[in-house]
C-alpha cells in the first residue's frame, strides 16, 4: 500500500496527501502516545509530523517521492519530534488505559479468566504502560517501533540509524527487562507475553 502511496505522492502531492494522513494518523498517534505518555502531546506531535512531512515532500523531486519508504520515513519524523518534546518536558510518561484504547491498540495482559476482567485489564494496562515508559530510550524505542509501529528490523535500522543486529539485541533485552519488572508484581501471574502486550 505504501509503495502505491509513494507513487501517488510523486504524481499528485496535494491530491494524495489526505490519503497519506488517513493511512498513517492512528499508527503515528499510537507511537507518539506510547513514547510521550500524554494524549495532547501525542496529538500535537502527530499533527506537527504531518506538517513537516508535507513541507519535506513539497521540496522533494518526483523521483525522490517515488522512492520514498513512507512508513519508516514518517516514523522517523514522529520519533524525532517525540524526543524533542520529551527533552522539553521530562517525566511525563503516565499513559491511562483510556488513552491507549483511544489510540486503537491497547497494551494488554491476559486477564480473561479473572473476575472483573475489564477492571483488571485496565489496571494491568496502566502498569505495563508505566513499565514500558520506564525503560531506557535505547530499549523503549526499538520495542515501540517493532511491536507498536510494526516495522521490520531493516526499517527500524533506517529509522534509528542502528545496525539490525544491535536492534535485535535491544528488543530482546527490552523484553527481558519488561519480564523482570513484572516479577513480584500483580503482572507476574497474568502470564505476561510482551509481544502481545506491546501490540
Amino acid at each position: 500500500m505504501d509503495d502505491t502511496l509513494a507513487l501517488r505522492l510523486a504524481d499528485d502531492l496535494d491530491g494524495t496527501f489526505e490519503a497519506l494522513v488517513r493511512a498513517h494518523q492512528d499508527r503515528l498517534y499510537g507511537l507518539a502516545l506510547r513514547f510521550l505518555g500524554d494524549a495532547s502531546d501525542a496529538e500535537e506531535v502527530t499533527q506537527d509530523a504531518f506538517v513537516r512531512a508535507y513541507r519535506a515532500l513539497a521540496g522533494y523531486d518526483h523521483e525522490r517521492r517515488r522512492a520514498l519508504l513512507v512508513r519508516p520515513w514518517l516514523s522517523t519524523i514522529v520519533l524525532n519530534l517525540c524526543r524533542n518534546r520529551a527533552r522539553r518536558a521530562p517525566g511525563r510518561t503516565a499513559v491511562t488505559p483510556e488513552q491507549l484504547e483511544a489510540a486503537g491498540r491497547p497494551l494488554q495482559a491476559d486477564a480473561a479468566d479473572a473476575p472483573d476482567a475489564g477492571v483488571l485489564r485496565a489496571e494491568h494496562t496502566a502498569a505495563l504502560a508505566a513499565q514500558l515508559a520506564a525503560l531506557p530510550a535505547r530499549y523503549r524505542e526499538p520495542l515501540l517501533l517493532r511491536y507498536v509501529d510494526d516495522l521490520a528490523y531493516a526499517e527500524m535500522a533506517s529509522v534509528l540509524g542502528t545496525p539490525e543486529g544491535t536492534l535485535r539485541a535491544q528488543v530482546h533485552r527490552g523484553l527481558a527487562m519488561l519480564r523482570a519488572a513484572a516479577i513480584g508484581t500483580d503482572l507476574e501471574p497474568m502470564q505476561l507475553r510482551p509481544v502481545e502486550v506491546l501490540a
